[in-house]
């Protein structure tokens, strides 16, 4: 199986009204107004709190930055939106996504990592799971993080 292809900035000739725009329908298509589940259970989006008449979820998957209210367009997250509903769906039947469950405090995530570079985080609520982010994992520091906490996950199971 083979992911959606990115989507650049650069062909939207560098206009980045047309380029959001064009993002946000995709999030619509592929994540609200699909019947998106992982492991047959319904996947949502945060909405609130909503910015520019957009959900929350899609400005927390194409932004970075620690401060909400302060985060900034990262171009290689906005690219990667069209893979977050195929990693999601095809999570279960695709080797190069690896999968394993993350405790952050007192809430359960599921973690869906595609190639090693672009995760998609999912919380685990009471009859669903929350979009919360998705993100490249293209900083060693990351990468490192990362594989030592799937495989810490894959080593414990029987």
């Amino acid at each position: 199986m083979i992911p959606p292809n990115l989507m650049p900035f650069s062909s939207f000739g560098g206009e980045w009204e047309k380029y959001l725009e064009a993002l946000y329908d995709i999030f619509e298509r592929d994540i609200v107004n699909h019947d998106l589940q992982f492991r047959g259970t319904l996947v949502s989006a945060r909405r609130h709190p909503e910015y520019d008449g957009k959900r929350f979820a899609f400005w927390h998957m194409i932004s970075e930055g620690n401060v909400e209210d302060e985060r900034l367009p990262d171009m290689r997250r906005c690219e990667r939106l069209p893979q977050v509903r195929w990693i999601i769906e095809n999570a279960d039947t695709v080797d190069a996504i690896d999968i394993w469950e993350q405790t952050r405090g007192r809430e359960k995530n599921w973690v869906l990592w595609y190639e090693e570079y672009y995760l998609v985080v999912l919380a685990q609520r009471s009859g669903f799971y929350l979009l919360k982010t998705a993100f490249c994992t293209d900083r060693n520091h990351r990468v490192r993080k990362f594989r030592k906490e799937r495989d810490a996950y894959y080593a414990a199971r029987p």
